[in-house]
């Protein structure tokens, strides 16, 4: 039996093994990502097809039969692509061929690669999303957690990488809460263009089989149809592209924090530290404490704010239909994908370790961190603001500026004094609940 669903025997061998190695490409080792999601997505194709009359009970019973065989091997990461086999979708139809003959045979029927490869990729976006879900949920309530445990410690705030004025560990901490909030948005937007059923736009152009779409959007559970065939194929690449934007969202938000992290645990800052066993040492200065997590989650995070300039470059300009082009999606975003998981399972493992300096503020050099506090201080006293201004300036300038630390009066939404942690919380639980009912 040839390996290739297309081929056409032309007796060109040598060359087809040629193109078969660069077409190909890292192609296979991506497709067992998606075994378990072709073997369903030929579940329903089959029973549609029996729906219409392609396919006798007889012929459904036994590849529904057979292609369960194959699901158990699937999710158990057993299910392998043949040497020479050119990807899983046509080893699982090569598997049904030899086992049904026939009955094999006619699975295809009304399909093409072009919408089992969309469909196989949008169950697996549609699995792989909520695990994205999953762990940004519990990065927010650790950071939450330690917000409020933490919410009276003040921390020096800088601009310009210059002391500027009081913050506190509880402001920093909640601000990445409710930065995950919002990546949550572009995360819904992903998965909702992820729940469009693709099967039955075969090339692009549909079929002249009376297929059932709807039977195998409610048999796949999606939400909804991309009506339009063409435009069914057109989503190759594009879905891809939403996912991404969604990741960079998040990338950037762990990565800054990761950065903040590597910055504040320097000694010349010396905010915050972890504990030993957490940090790596240096082959030759035995006094370094390397904060290599941090600074690999950073680096990661960089990678993956680039993937929605990668996947615009490769897919725009290409012509509407189908482009081998988009097969290089999968290298893009799938990597991609595990970098965000690992990034997220680690911060949430690291964060609760971190060991917080209480008397930060205690070092003379942050005298000047208050500053604003003592024109505030003047202002309430019935100085105009610029004449108080000018007034702390001069005394800074001379050398008589002293400020007595005491409490600070900060008391609106989203201040020191006033961290609105429900408020945060609130808005990421409806934004966590509307995530679920999506899915």
């Amino acid at each position: 039996m040839n390996s290739k669903i297309w081929a056409k025997n032309s007796g060109s061998e040598t060359y087809e093994k040629l193109i078969e190695k660069f077409t190909v490409g890292k192609d296979r080792d991506f497709d067992l990502l998606l075994a378990k999601y072709d073997v369903l997505g030929n579940k329903a194709h089959a029973s549609m097809l029996f729906e219409i009359g392609i396919l006798t009970q007889k012929e459904n019973e036994e590849i529904q039969k057979e292609l369960d065989k194959m699901l158990c091997l699937a999710e158990k990461n057993n299910l392998s692509i043949d040497e020479g086999v050119e990807d899983i979708h046509s080893q699982i139809e090569f598997n049904l061929t030899r086992k049904l003959g026939k009955a094999g045979k006619k699975i295809h029927t009304g399909r093409s690669r072009n919408d089992q490869v969309l469909l196989d990729i949008k169950l697996f976006f549609r699995y792989e999303i909520p695990r994205i879900a999953e762990r940004i949920k519990e990065l927010f309530e650790e950071l939450i957690s330690l917000a409020e445990k933490y919410q009276e410690v003040l921390m020096p705030g800088y601009t310009h990488y210059q002391i500027a004025m009081p913050s506190s560990f509880g402001l920093w901490l909640s601000a990445y809460a409710e930065s995950l909030s919002e990546d949550m948005e572009l995360l819904l937007v992903a998965y909702s263009s992820a729940s469009k059923n693709p099967l039955g736009s075969g090339a692009g152009y549909g079929s002249s089989f009376p297929l059932d779409r709807e039977y195998t959007t409610k048999e796949l559970g999606f939400k909804a149809l991309n009506v339009n065939s063409i435009y069914a194929q057109m989503t190759r690449g594009k879905t891809e592209k939403f996912l991404s934007f969604a990741l960079s969202s998040i990338a950037s938000s762990i990565g800054k924090l990761s950065n903040d992290i590597c910055l504040y645990s320097n000694q010349n800052f010396g905010f915050l530290s972890f504990p030993i066993h957490l940090t790596t040492g240096s082959s030759i200065m035995p006094h370094k404490r390397n904060p290599d997590v941090f600074e690999l989650i950073r680096g990661k995070s960089s990678r993956i704010q680039a993937v929605p300039n990668e996947l615009t470059l490769l897919i725009n300009n290409l012509s509407t239909g189908y482009n081998r082009d988009y097969q290089l999606t999968k290298e893009i975003i799938f990597p991609a994908l595990e970098d965000m998981k690992d990034s997220l399972q680690i911060l949430c493992f690291m964060l609760p370790h971190m060991e917080v300096n209480l008397h930060i503020l205690e070092d003379p050099k942050y005298d000047y961190l208050f500053s604003v506090e003592k024109i505030n201080d003047l202002v309430r006293q019935g100085k105009g603001f610029r004449d108080a201004y000018l007034e702390v300036g001069n005394s800074i300038e001379d050398g008589t500026y002293s400020y007595e630390r005491r409490n600070l009066k900060h008391t609106h939404v989203g201040s020191i004094g006033n961290l609105s942690l429900q408020q945060i919380k609130d808005r990421f639980t409806q934004l966590y609940t509307r995530f679920y009912e999506a899915t």
